[in-house]
């Protein structure tokens, strides 16, 4: 009897489901936007601006945990390489911290430098120190900083119109008291020649006043008059110099705290070698500075607050625009560039940067590398785009 045996058919298996992405399995990525205040600033000096900053990263980027840290208030006087000291260390241990918390190892935050005016060139010279110190040219960066943003820095310097335009306001006071002054000089001396003429009564005695010689009483008492409404009308002008040459003033401080503000070469240095370190180690490297729009005929040009690099510099792309058309004057731009009130290109100052640190973001990831913006655009007004600008500004607006 024979056994007819029965080979088993093997059914093809489907092939396994795809791992299922949830946000549990993706890992986030930690972002810290430290921002450093500059000259005689402190820790208020960014406002709301950097909450807002934060609120709009953590809802426009998909697992980004984005948080801003302002560093204290620090003395803007003396050698500013005590201060590059000081940020360094409190960066390194604010990093450490946040890595130890993360528990995933060195380099798993990345830190974005936001710094104002002086602060920008605080934070540029802390990168350099961090990047130069490495233990091996192959050792990559630590603290993993993505990108130093400047918010109106004088990489190359102050602008010599804020001098200037203080110059001439102060000129124009000092015109009006001159001419307030001879109008009231004026009025005394012909009042005195009136007096001169009027012949006295026979019946009058001369009195102490009347007999001495020279100038009498009554004519110091004009002269006396004269000069303090004189001195009122120049006192004018002279009280508000704290308000007309403020040019002078925070020229002559600035150029107290950094030494080298007035060396061209040391400015330039600095600025191209920010430029290398986004070409080699890609840290993504932008100023925006104010920009106050022409107003005749007081002002027939822009104005700015910095020094701008010429079109032949390789850095003019890295300079970007943010326009106030009501600061009255450069130094007020600067310092009410943080405040709706203050600054009516807030908002967009606020899209901008955020369309900065989620490039940065990207470039740490290896998917892209934009270039900076052309020469054209980097002069002129930062337009809305027309994909999710708008959202943007509202996630920016609504931040409480």
């Amino acid at each position: 009897m024979s056994s007819t045996s029965t080979t088993p058919v093997l059914q093809s298996q489907p092939p396994p489901p795809p791992p299922q992405v949830t946000p549990d399995t993706i890992d986030t990525e930690h972002v810290v936007l430290t921002y450093i205040h500059g000259f005689k600033g402190d820790d208020q000096t960014f406002g709301d601006f950097p909450q807002r900053l934060e609120h709009v990263l953590c809802e426009s980027l998909p697992h980004v945990k984005a948080e801003s840290v302002v560093f204290p208030v620090y003395e803007t006087k003396g050698e500013l390489d005590k201060a590059i000291v000081r940020f360094a260390d409190w960066l390194t241990t604010l990093t450490v911290e946040r890595e130890v918390a993360i528990g995933k190892g060195a380099g798993t935050v990345k830190i974005v430098l936001c710094g104002h005016s002086m602060g920008g060139l605080l934070a540029a010279d802390t990168l350099r120190e961090f990047y130069h110190t490495r233990p091996d040219k192959s050792c990559p960066l630590w603290p993993k900083i993505i990108a130093c943003l400047a918010f109106d820095t004088p990489y190359l310097g102050l602008n010599p119109g804020i001098v200037k335009n203080g110059v001439t306001k102060v000129a124009e006071y000092a015109s009006a008291a001159t001419t307030v002054g001879s109008a009231i000089f004026g009025s005394l001396a012909s009042l005195g020649a009136k007096k001169a003429t009027e012949s006295p009564t026979t019946n009058s005695k001369p009195t102490q006043a009347n007999a001495s010689a020279g100038w009498g009483w009554g004519s110091a008492a004009f002269a006396v008059g004269g000069a303090l409404l004189a001195g009122a009308a120049a006192g004018g002008a002279y009280y508000k110099r704290d308000d007309l040459n403020q040019g002078f003033t925070w020229a002559t401080d600035h150029l107290k705290y950094v030494g080298n503000l007035w060396d061209e070469n040391s400015l330039q240095e600095r600025v191209d070698a920010l430029v290398r370190l986004e070409n080699d180690a890609g840290v993504l490297f932008r100023t925006i500075y104010t920009l106050l729009p022409p107003n005749p005929p007081d002002f027939l040009t822009s104005r700015t607050f910095v020094v701008l690099p010429k079109y032949s510099n390789k850095a003019k792309n890295n300079f970007l625009p943010a326009n106030n058309s009501i600061a009255q004057n450069e130094i007020q731009a600067h310092t009410g560039m943080f405040s709706a009130s203050t600054n009516d290109g807030y908002y967009q100052l606020g899209l901008t940067s955020a369309k900065l640190v989620r490039e940065a973001i990207l470039n740490s990831r290896g998917v892209t590398k934009s270039p900076p913006s052309s020469p054209r655009r980097a002069r002129s007004p930062v337009s809305p785009a027309k994909d999710k600008s708008g959202d943007l500004i509202e996630l920016w607006k609504s931040c409480t």
